[in-house]
């Protein structure tokens, strides 16, 4: 069963194109930036099961082009390895098969951190949930809750243990099914964002669900990032400014199966329900694939353990939103 889309929506990218259009237009952001001799590119699409977008600004109309260029092409790639919208994707096969040789290299990427997240976190973080979701749905659609068994039957096939990984194979135990949706939107940021700089691109704000940004805005101010309020999609709770690196956002919000968010699509590995104590968590980190799975961890350990599990890497840095 496709799982629900995993952005999760709580970061607004305030200095990006889109919010430029609501103030002034693209025409003035166009403007901006050939004030200080820098040409722009924006290009949106879809991926992930979601609406992603790259803008970019430079001296170089060409170099901007191929950048975007590279840029959804890398998106491409990340999906093509770790995404459940694709039935032909690499890991849609190792659920299918339970065995997977020779590993393309993002999915080794985002399996491999995903596994040590979730030793580190005593399995907090967990990429073998993917079972719980089919009976959550299913019951939602219901409108009901998961029966208890069926429940149990599903949390007894969860456990990163479950999983043999190398990176020329990962094997499966039987019953166990993965899923990389806390991780692969921030993975491909960081592709993107790697993507871009190959081209020499020096400026550039990137939203593949989750964000990067690099250098500045085009009228040579810092980017800035604006945090959504959980409860007033419209509103905002926070502004990080200057913004820069990544940052990645897990709420109660992005599929909820209770009208309370009580019950949500990020779940709590060792009882099957959702952590009942944020609506979200932000993270700011040097990668998108570790504030991504930063983030979801955070959600699941709470804000003590969470703040100690991000007080360990330099240069992260978690914002918590409670229920409300």
């Amino acid at each position: 069963m496709t799982p629900p889309p995993s952005r999760r929506r709580a970061l607004l990218g305030m200095a990006g194109l889109a919010a430029l259009a609501a103030l002034s237009g693209p025409a003035a952001f166009r403007t901006l930036a050939a004030a200080r001799g820098l040409a722009t590119r924006t290009r949106a699409g879809l991926a992930f099961g979601t609406t992603v977008a790259l803008t970019a600004a430079g001296p170089d109309p060409a170099a901007l082009d191929a950048g975007l260029a590279d840029g959804f092409a890398a998106m491409r790639a990340v999906e093509a390895a770790g995404s459940l919208f694709r039935a032909d994707s690499a890991l849609s096969r190792l659920n299918r098969e339970g065995r997977l040789d020779a590993p393309p290299a993002d999915l080794v990427a985002m399996l491999g951190l995903a596994l040590d997240l979730a030793k580190e976190t005593d399995g907090a973080f967990d990429p073998t949930v993917q079972p719980l979701w089919p009976v959550w749905s299913e019951a939602a659609a219901r409108g009901d809750k998961p029966d208890p068994n069926h429940l149990r039957e599903a949390v007894a096939r969860v456990g990163w243990r479950r999983v043999a990984f190398t990176p020329e194979r990962i094997v499966l135990e039987p019953g166990t099914a993965l899923t990389l949706n806390a991780l692969i939107q921030g993975h491909a940021a960081d592709r993107v964002m790697a993507a871009l700089q190959g081209r020499g691109i020096t400026d550039a704000f990137i939203d593949t669900g989750e964000f990067g940004a690099i250098g500045a805005h085009p009228d040579g101010t810092p980017w800035q990032l604006g945090i959504a309020d959980p409860r007033r999609p419209e509103a905002l709770s926070a502004v990080i400014a200057p913004f820069s690196g990544f940052a990645a956002t897990s709420g109660d919000y992005g599929m909820s199966f209770s009208p309370d968010r009580a019950d949500h699509h990020i779940f709590d590995p060792a009882t099957g329900h959702s952590p009942r104590g944020l609506a979200s968590v932000t993270v700011m980190a040097g990668t998108g694939l570790l504030a991504d799975g930063l983030s979801t961890a955070c959600m699941v350990l709470g804000p003590e353990k969470g703040c100690r599990l991000v007080a360990q890497r330099p240069g992260c840095s978690v914002r918590f939103l409670g229920k409300v």
